[in-house]
């Protein structure tokens, strides 16, 4: 494979070429280059799909994963049915990222609204707020109060 050179008139003229490129899987010694931003918006990569993420969730990624682990391949009907009957405190926070994720992908890449599915939800961890609780002959216990970063991604289901 030749190697890949992302200016912007190489990108119009061979963008079926490179796309495929990416799409392929290559092995360590044959990395591709990461394209910036303004590269990605060129090739038109991301627009198959809607994400959203919200960011500092005071609730912990262990037990948001447990909701998200529900609605992952789901269509976005039943995910929306699922989340508004779970008792969960993660499924309000979920129930909002998916909206969010599903006006992205409707509003912003034109995707039908009919065929989404929830391709990943996922939390990772966000910062650790310390607080420190006292307790006998005057020591202290640390209590860590967990936040997460909760994506959703949604995908059109071919």
């Amino acid at each position: 494979m030749e190697k890949i050179i992302l200016s912007k008139e190489n990108i119009e003229k061979n963008r079926d070429a490179i796309l495929e490129a990416y799409a392929s899987r290559t092995s360590k010694c044959s990395k591709l280059p990461v394209p910036t931003k303004k590269q990605r918006k060129l090739l038109g990569m991301g627009k198959d799909q809607g994400i959203a993420t919200a960011k500092y969730i005071r609730i912990t990624p262990r037990k948001v994963k447990i909701v998200a682990d529900l609605i992952k391949g789901q269509s976005i009907d039943d995910a929306i049915a699922i989340l508004t009957y779970t008792p969960k405190a993660a499924s309000p926070v979920l129930l909002k990222v998916l909206k969010s994720a599903e006006a992205n992908a409707v509003n912003n890449n034109g995707l039908n609204r009919g065929d989404l599915y929830v391709a990943d939800a996922y939390a990772n961890p966000g910062p650790i707020l310390k607080r420190f609780i006292p307790r006998a002959r005057g020591s202290a216990n640390r209590i860590n109060k967990r936040t997460s970063h909760v994506t959703v991604v949604l995908k059109e289901r071919v």
